[in-house]
């Protein structure tokens, strides 16, 4: 059986340069506080599995080895240059052959579950997307068989469009499928929403 890849794209939360939007809305350090708890935390869960081989991809590429950024078993390399397609589509390229899985640090309701969910729908189709709440997405992956190609050319990330732009990108004889919509935090109004939610659980 091909090695399962789980890949977690992470920004090192430096304050002043960790969610920008957050910043102005609740102060640098406490959008710092925040960017480094959620990314430690969906770090530290989605890592320590013996189900797919994990990598942490870092930028900027200079905090790869800055230890109190990171949970210790995290093994960790540089997202190196480019936009973010042009970094997502290195390690489609690079690693091993076997299964492809791509998220982010900032989506506090990521569980393994989510993760699994992405393998086990790889068996049967060629992509899987994770939607997100801002058109983006906060989950892509690929069975890598029989392309590699990475379906990344001409995407407006960071815009209602992202998910779009990606799909329009794919070959329509490869099969896409879709997880549940999740949300990450990247604004006020997404941090109000999932301290709601958080709240809620608690009471269950």
């Amino acid at each position: 059986m091909l090695p399962k890849h789980l890949l977690i794209f992470a920004k090192a939360p430096r304050q002043g340069a960790a969610k920008t939007r957050l910043s102005a809305e609740l102060g640098r350090a406490a959008a710092c506080q925040i960017s480094r708890t959620i990314a430690y935390t969906v770090i530290k869960r989605l890592s320590n599995d013996t189900r797919w081989t994990c990598l942490l991809a870092v930028t900027p590429d200079q905090f790869t080895h800055v230890g109190r950024f990171w949970p210790y078993a995290a093994k960790r390399v540089a997202q190196g240059r480019g936009d973010l397609g042009v970094r997502m589509a290195r390690p489609v390229r690079e690693l091993p052959p076997g299964p492809v899985v791509m998220v982010g640090s900032d989506i506090p309701g990521l569980k393994k579950a989510h993760i699994v969910d992405a393998f086990r729908t790889l068996g049967k189709a060629h992509f899987v997307f994770g939607p997100a709440r801002d058109g983006g997405y906060w989950l892509i992956g690929m069975r890598r068989r029989p392309t590699a190609v990475a379906p990344f050319p001409n995407v407006n990330w960071s815009s209602p469009s992202a998910l779009e732009d990606t799909l329009g990108n794919i070959d329509r004889r490869y099969r896409v499928a879709f997880l549940e919509e999740l949300e990450d935090i990247d604004d006020i109004s997404s941090w109000h929403r999932w301290s709601k939610h958080k709240q809620k659980l608690t009471k269950i």
